[in-house]
């Protein structure tokens, strides 16, 4: 499956966690997915609590991530030192 693909898994619904990206219109938020994974949770693990949750969602949930991440920059902030 391609990321575009993907991608269309994750959905907003503003009446579901006040709009925050969740998997297929249900009531999981891509970050939840993500704090477990960082957790230490495996793909497995994680699908085993969620029955309805496929694979490609928690691809999903990682490509979004990214692509968030991807497109960040951080500007060093230079200040004087009063030496």
């Amino acid at each position: 499956m391609d990321e575009k693909k993907l991608l269309e898994r994750i959905t907003v619904n503003p009446k579901i966690f006040g709009g925050k990206p969740i998997i297929r219109g249900r009531r999981l938020a891509v970050e939840h997915v993500l704090g477990m994974l960082a957790a230490g949770d495996t793909i497995e693990t994680i699908l085993a609590g969620y029955p309805w949750l496929e694979r490609e969602d928690i691809l999903a949930c990682l490509i979004y991530a990214y692509k968030l991440v991807a497109h960040e920059r951080i500007e060093p902030l230079l200040l004087e030192s009063k030496v």
